[in-house]
């Protein structure tokens, strides 16, 4: 279901276990509530997505949806 309201992109940065990916998503601001945008259920959805690839190591995956960052040891 699309959320009536206007559009924004933001830049979210999700980390799991060895990974930080930084991708792209966009958020709305609903008209009835304009104190703060937010998320589709795709989104949502897409967000947990990256998630758990990030958690099964997916480095393909991931670096076709955004930028792969991963930890290195010293």
């Amino acid at each position: 279901m699309k959320i009536k309201g206007k559009r924004v992109q933001r830049t979210r940065l999700i980390k799991k276990g060895r990974y930080v990916v930084e991708v792209k998503v966009e958020l709305v601001v609903p008209p009835e509530d304009p104190s703060e945008p937010c998320y589709e259920a795709e989104t949502v959805e897409f967000l947990r997505e990256v998630e758990a690839r990030a958690a099964n190591g997916d480095v393909r995956w991931l670096r076709e949806v955004g930028k792969v960052y991963e930890l290195v040891e010293s």
